[in-house]
């Protein structure tokens, strides 16, 4: 279903039921949240078991630790590269394309991974991780496909909703590890190339779901019947022009929020276990809070989607942002060698995410049109990648010349910073026109 299909003078005939009929278009988005859900049940499952043993396969095949950072920098930047391209073909061909054309070449990068261990070419694995990275990055970006048909009221919870499936398929991933170590042993492989026959399995059976059930394209719908009631003197488009610059301030605010959280949450988690290490805390005890901080990051969601189409994007964005304060001076200046007071730091940093990245999302696609919907979320998402691998890479430089608390201090104060600039994007306002537009 191409572009110019969905333009042409045919196809407005099979259109017209979604533009006279509110009960299809709500028919539609249910049956699109279905498809997304199944869709980021595999592709979590694909994220977690792959980027689990990466590091740990670099490290066996060169024999050496000083390249276990590596894969962790060619995932996040193919990552940040797919999330531009995924954007893009969305934005052309529609979600259902865009997609599927991510998670497949994600599958493919997976592939890559296993050729390279019957190989032992370390070129050919850190090519494969690059390409790799492509599940990651549409993973995060189907987020946005469930919203394309939402109403303004619904757009949050149909993200939440996005953010829980993964979860479930991210906590199956690495619980899977040495399962699909043996079986990789069984069939002649390396037992650390075993995660990856389940992402490629995983990142593969999320890109056909896609490719085969989401129909009619989201986008592409939504977009066509924005169109022609417009055309047909909708007064929507007249307030386009009104509530443009506005709407940068929407993007610019929406972007903000989503990359200063990820940046702070990235850069207190990553030095976390050092922290941890050095104040005698063991693998289990690491682990133990690690797991909580994940589980704060991705089971709240259906009631943070609730909350923020309920009291409001901006409300959620500030709490985000004194939630990520909390959490820094805790860590900053709690006693180390506390399991409790750890938990409840990185409790309330994957809470202060969780806040952020929603209700992030809900400000950028309330600021956006159909004509620079999926395009200008694929350049945020970018920027959202590039934020925390810069947000991890400086992490331990600044704990080297200082100590964990000036990072969580720093990453605390930061984020105050979302404040003024919601209150400069008049958020609130912004929410109010959309829903009554």
């Amino acid at each position: 279903m191409g572009h110019k299909e969905i333009n042409s003078g045919d196809n407005e005939s099979w259109l017209q039921p979604y533009i006279d009929s509110p009960e299809k278009q709500k028919q539609l988005y249910k049956k699109t949240l279905i498809i997304v859900i199944m869709s980021q049940i595999f592709g979590g499952a694909g994220l977690a078991a792959g980027i689990t043993v990466g590091a740990l396969l670099a490290q066996e095949m060169l024999g050496t630790d000083s390249v276990t950072g590596v894969p962790t920098a060619l995932f996040t930047l193919g990552s940040a590269g797919a999330a531009l391209l995924v954007g893009r073909l969305s934005q052309r061909y529609g979600r259902r394309f865009g997609l599927s054309a991510g998670f497949l070449t994600g599958g493919i990068g997976a592939i890559g991974v296993i050729i390279s261990a019957l190989m032992s070419s370390i070129v050919l694995l850190f090519i494969s991780l690059f390409i790799y990275g492509a599940g990651s990055a549409t993973n995060l970006q189907a987020r946005y496909a469930g919203t394309d048909l939402a109403k303004s009221n619904q757009r949050a919870k149909a993200v939440s909703m996005a953010m829980v499936s993964t979860t479930f398929g991210a906590v199956a991933g690495p619980n899977l590890v040495e399962v699909m170590g043996d079986f990789s042993k069984f069939l002649g492989i390396p037992a650390l190339a075993g995660p990856f026959i389940l992402a490629a399995a995983a990142y593969i059976l999320a890109g056909l779901v896609l490719l085969f059930y989401l129909r009619p394209d989201p986008l592409l719908v939504a977009k066509a019947i924005s169109n022609l009631k417009n055309k047909a003197g909708n007064r929507q488009s007249e307030q386009s022009i009104e509530l443009l610059p506005k709407n940068k301030r929407g993007i610019f605010a929406g972007a903000s929020v989503m990359i200063l959280t990820q940046f702070v949450m990235t850069a207190i988690m990553t030095m976390t276990p050092i922290h941890m290490g050095h104040h005698g805390h063991d693998l289990q005890a690491v682990g133990l809070v690690i797991g909580f901080h994940v589980g704060a990051m991705y089971f709240p969601s259906l009631i943070t989607g609730s909350l923020v189409d309920r009291v409001g994007r901006a409300f959620m964005a500030v709490t985000s942002a004194i939630t990520l304060l909390a959490s820094g001076a805790l860590a900053a200046f709690g006693p180390a060698d506390s399991m409790t007071v750890l938990i409840r730091a990185l409790v309330l940093l994957g809470l202060g995410w969780n806040f952020g990245l929603i209700s992030g999302t809900a400000i950028l696609v309330d600021s956006t049109s159909f004509d620079n919907r999926a395009k200008t979320q694929g350049t945020v998402d970018v920027w959202i990648a590039l934020s925390g691998a810069l947000g991890g890479g400086i992490s331990g430089l600044i704990v080297a010349n200082s100590s964990y608390a000036i990072l969580s201090i720093a990453g605390a104060l930061l984020s105050l910073l979302l404040i003024p600039i919601i209150i400069w994007a008049d958020i609130n306002k912004q929410q109010k026109l959309e829903e009554a537009s």
